[in-house]
């Protein structure tokens, strides 16, 4: 694989915390694209898979549209949409909430949760990076990360 200076085509960075920034970025994107080319056979969006499995998460049980919201990975996603187009594909289940009539109940439906599998089947290798590093590598890395969502500022 390309170092980050390859990909980029740059070999001059102002810091070696700069180059950091742009390589999480840079990786985060690299693996978007991956994860969706690997969903591309099952008809459904990165989006799509990620609030399914916040609802597998929960299920049986329901959760209502900002629970959903705020576990999702791009919560600036149009969460409305998203759930318009699982419904459609027989996916979730929305229902008007009967303790609250402006919020909707969501749940999973026996059609999203044998999605799931067949994702979690036929899809592992190809969705995590799981072969590309050992567990303590992941561990560090995952240490990395947190540290660096716990920063007040990052640099660009």
């Amino acid at each position: 694989m390309p170092s980050i200076e390859e990909e980029l085509q740059s070999h001059a960075f102002p810091s070696e915390q700069i180059k950091a920034n742009l390589n999480i970025m840079f990786t985060a994107n690299y693996l978007n694209n991956m994860i969706s080319g690997s969903l591309k056979p099952f008809s459904i969006t990165h989006e799509q898979f990620n609030v399914l499995r916040i609802l597998r998460g929960k299920h049986p049980e329901c959760m209502c549209q900002k629970d959903i919201q705020m576990r999702m990975i791009a919560r600036q996603s149009n969460l409305t949409l998203l759930l318009k187009k699982l419904k459609e594909k027989g996916f979730v289940s929305v229902k008007k909430s009967q303790k609250d009539k402006r919020e909707y109940m969501i749940n999973i439906t026996k059609n999203g949760l044998v999605l799931l599998k067949r994702i979690d089947n036929e899809s592992t290798d190809n969705i995590a990076f799981s072969n590309s590093l050992s567990v303590s590598e992941a561990f560090h890395l995952n240490s990395l990360l947190d540290k660096l969502r716990d920063s007040k500022s990052l640099a660009y």
